[in-house]
């Protein structure tokens, strides 16, 4: 029993001494362990030792033993909060001076505007839709009206993974995956990553961001695809965008347009714009009248519906929103870049 006891003293001694050494968490997390943990520690060591004391002097002996593990966890627990005090705890701090900055957190300016392009889109009625990043041929070419010999399918312009998966190149699939599973009416936008075979500089990058539109119902015209283009851009950048139709041509799409937006930087004012060329005119967009062929693939009737699809680069909207010259600088991490996005 006097062995017990001088054994109990002797811990709560050398328990104190190593508390005072402590300066952080983990110091005071192996004081911890050292006293309490069940493997190992010693105040569970000396709950097992009571198994050799006589039976008349155990509660005495389990009474020592249990204030002592009271002692160290009120000691440890006083010890934690000192510690989450910090050194603003300590007398020689002045609390005066000024603290460090802490700095929150912007989006990247294309979440911005990604966000904002589905609130425009959604408020007209669409829905956002998804798909794979990892396409096969038939999605990503086939359905979508491009022959065999079309330039996008060579080898220099897509990355193949095998010769029948390549990384999408356009979210134009998710368009054909909607309309497999879902008869019209039809009214979607598809923004996500898409991939090609680009060299990186101001205004080209292997991976970039794509938004993608679609509608098919009944008695869809080229007139219902110019409102909806023109109000979108107008609700993105100002009422007074000027947005011009130039004819063009996609294989899936027929008759196909580009579509411009009167350039911010001049206005069609000078000749030596560095934004537009000296043109006026800025191309952001591809659209056109759904083929129907396309129709046809993914057995909806070109003769009860048509429709029309758009497509354009998300970091080209973000760079005339926010007038950023070089693409690049959206995928570089600069805080100082990013933290000029911060929202108020």
């Amino acid at each position: 029993m006097n062995n017990l006891k001088e054994t109990v003293h002797k811990h709560k001694k050398t328990f104190d001494e190593a508390l005072e050494g402590v300066q952080d968490v983990k110091a005071l997390q192996e004081v911890r362990n050292l006293y309490l943990s069940r493997s190992r520690g010693h105040i569970p060591g000396l709950f097992e030792s009571l198994k050799s004391v006589k039976p008349e002097d155990k509660p005495t002996a389990g009474k020592m033993i249990n204030d002592l593990k009271n002692y160290v966890q009120a000691k440890i627990k006083e010890c934690q909060e000192k510690l989450k005090a910090g050194p603003q705890a300590a007398d020689d701090v002045d609390l005066t001076l000024p603290g460090e900055p802490r700095y929150i957190g912007s989006p990247n300016p294309l979440v911005i505007i990604q966000e904002e392009i589905e609130d425009i889109f959604q408020r007209m009625g669409f829905s956002v839709e998804d798909g794979p990043e990892i396409e096969t041929d038939y999605y990503n070419f086939e359905a979508l009206n491009f022959p065999p010999h079309h330039p996008a399918r060579d080898d220099w312009d897509t990355l193949y993974i095998t010769d029948d998966l390549l990384l999408r190149t356009h979210t134009s699939p998710v368009q054909i995956r909607v309309m497999e599973r879902r008869k019209p009416p039809i009214r979607i936008i598809t923004p996500g990553k898409v991939y090609r075979k680009e060299t990186p500089d101001p205004t080209h990058l292997p991976m970039f961001y794509q938004v993608e539109g679609l509608v098919v119902d009944e008695g869809i015209t080229f007139a219902h695809l110019k409102g909806t283009m023109e109000y979108f851009l107008k609700t993105l950048f100002h009422e007074k965008t000027k947005v011009r139709f130039r004819p063009s041509f996609f294989p899936f799409t027929e008759p196909s347009a580009e579509v411009d937006i009167g350039c911010p930087a001049c206005d069609g004012g000078t000749g030596e714009c560095r934004t537009c060329g000296g043109t006026g005119w800025i191309e952001l967009s591809g659209a056109g009248m759904v083929d129907p062929q396309v129709l046809k693939n993914v057995n909806i009737d070109p003769e009860k519906y048509s429709g029309f699809a758009w497509g354009m680069g998300i970091e080209r909207l973000a760079m005339h929103a926010y007038q950023i010259p070089d693409l690049r600088s959206f995928y570089e991490n600069d805080l100082r870049f990013i933290r000029q996005f911060l929202k108020k």
